[in-house]
């Protein structure tokens, strides 16, 4: 060491800074509902706090990342293969299991967001459920149906942000909502305010803009009754350049 300087032979000069290590994405999912009720259709979105860290006071549709117990859940209906193949895509970690996992994180961020319960009452309460929120799932008697779910889109979070999600987006039917418990959106709450707004409504906005590019994956879905040839986009970037792919 130079006794002068404190560095090292042949090393960085004092004033040189680490290079940031870029945070790895989680896997997270997100779920848009869908009122097909009328001409216009409308989806479910909510204003986040703008006290976060992340996204504070955008519109957004409800998700969050994976966790242990989703693994673990009971379900009614199995996802398309359509979807099944697409979610196993590129997939860092291994694949089994993934999709599932995916779309049930959907279904309970959305419960625990806006009090939303998704599912179905046709076979009963399940024989077991995981601890904490999929408790509820069990005591209210619904089952949570993965049959019902379009895969939309898959979108990451560029590198540099605060958080880094791995996002698949997941639509489904407003007539899948069997239950709902009140008070889980407040002015304290993650969400401050749900609105049913139209494709036109929603683009007006304050919007993420991966929430305003999925607006319009979502409205070519629509348009083609989720029909399994469409295309799911993958967005992502490479080198500092968005990328858009096809799963």
């Amino acid at each position: 060491m130079d006794q002068a300087t404190g560095v090292l032979p042949n090393g960085p000069p004092p004033e040189a800074k680490a290079r940031p290590v870029a945070l790895r994405p989680r896997n997270a999912a997100t779920l848009i509902i869908l009122d097909r009720a009328k001409r216009a259709p409308r989806i479910l979105m909510g204003r986040r706090h703008a006290g976060l860290a992340f996204m504070p006071g955008k519109f957004v549709f409800p998700g969050g990342r994976i966790e242990p117990g989703d693994r673990h859940m009971p379900v009614a209906g199995a996802l398309s293969n359509r979807a099944n193949d697409a979610l196993a895509l590129r997939a860092p970690g291994g694949a089994s299991g993934l999709g599932r996992a995916l779309a049930l994180a959907a279904i309970r961020e959305t419960f625990e967001e806006t009090g939303l319960m998704l599912g179905t009452r046709d076979y009963g309460p399940p024989d077991t459920a995981p601890a904490g929120t999929w408790a509820a799932f069990r005591e209210a008697g619904v089952m949570p149906d993965l049959e019902a779910l379009h895969l939309i889109a898959r979108a990451v979070t560029p590198p540099g942000r605060v958080r880094r999600f791995d996002t698949r987006f997941f639509a489904v039917d407003r007539a899948a909502i069997v239950h709902e418990v009140p008070g889980i959106v407040s002015a304290e709450a993650e969400l401050v305010e749900l609105a049913w707004v139209t494709f036109a409504e929603a683009r007006a906005l304050d919007l993420p803009r991966i929430t305003g590019i999925v607006l319009d994956d979502l409205e070519v879905q629509v348009k083609g009754g989720f029909a399994p040839y469409l295309p799911i986009p993958y967005y992502y970037q490479r080198h500092g350049r968005p990328q858009r792919d096809t799963l």
